[in-house]
């Protein structure tokens, strides 16, 4: 069996598990088939062991409060897939980057659900003013110290890996949790329902009524959000990288 035979079984096994746990739905399923067989296709089970360090803790901490969508995935997954795939090619550098990106979708996420649950009193990263919790843009000392935490579990399996010293991809993840705090509090959309005259982040409200825009950019959503924060994670990665090496 070839690599990317054998990357695509693991995958669709893994997916498969993850959509029975409930951590997935069917089209975030299919979204991390994808992602899992080209990560392993092309970077075998060096990436897959990074791919892991980013998926079990996240599934675990993740359990129970929402089932990841197919562009959630992306939103994740995506640009480190990319990354592997120019790894691959023989372009070097890349391998960092690809762990970056996890790294900085792990970062976030540990952050978002640590903070969430053991965080007091969020308060925004631009304002410092108190915010709902939840709310993105929001920052706890919980969900610091968490950021810091996500990132170095990838980094220790990226280094593991010999695939990236673990202090760059550690780097690269928290520069990447940092500008999600900072675009989420700038400028993704934060809505507001009349009905429940409470403010919500998705196009209609838990109720079911459409929401208005309040501030920010209407297409920047969550998922915009982490895609830019991975994509900023893999950049910081990759000059790192680079600047060793020069």
């Amino acid at each position: 069996m070839t690599q990317a035979s054998l990357g695509a079984v693991l995958a669709a096994l893994v997916a498969t598990a993850a959509y029975r746990a409930r951590a997935l739905s069917a089209g975030g399923a299919v979204a991390a088939f994808a992602v899992g067989a080209v990560v392993f296709g092309a970077a075998g089970w060096r990436g897959a062991a990074v791919l892991f360090a980013f998926f079990i803790p996240s599934a675990l901490l993740s359990r129970g409060t929402q089932t990841r969508t197919e562009w959630q995935v992306l939103a994740n997954g995506g640009v480190a897939a990319v990354c592997a795939i120019l790894a691959a090619r023989g372009v070097a550098p890349f391998a960092a980057a690809f762990a970056g990106a996890f790294a900085a979708a792990s970062a976030d996420t540990w952050a978002t659900e640590i903070g969430t649950r053991l965080g007091r009193e969020p308060i925004s990263i631009l304002t410092l003013r108190p915010v709902a919790v939840g709310r993105s843009g929001g920052i706890t000392l919980a969900g610091t110290v968490a950021t810091a935490g996500g990132a170095l579990c990838v980094g220790v399996a990226a280094a593991l890996a010999h695939l990236a010293p673990l202090w760059s991809v550690a780097l690269a993840g928290i520069a990447g949790s940092l500008v999600d705090s900072l675009l989420g509090a700038g400028v993704q959309a934060l809505r507001w329902c009349p009905a429940c005259a409470r403010e919500c982040e998705t196009r209609r409200h838990d109720c079911g009524t459409p929401a208005a825009l309040r501030r920010g950019v209407g297409w920047i959503e969550n998922d915009a959000v982490n895609f830019a924060a991975t994509l900023a994670g893999a950049a910081v990665a990759l000059s790192l990288a680079l600047l060793v090496h020069s």
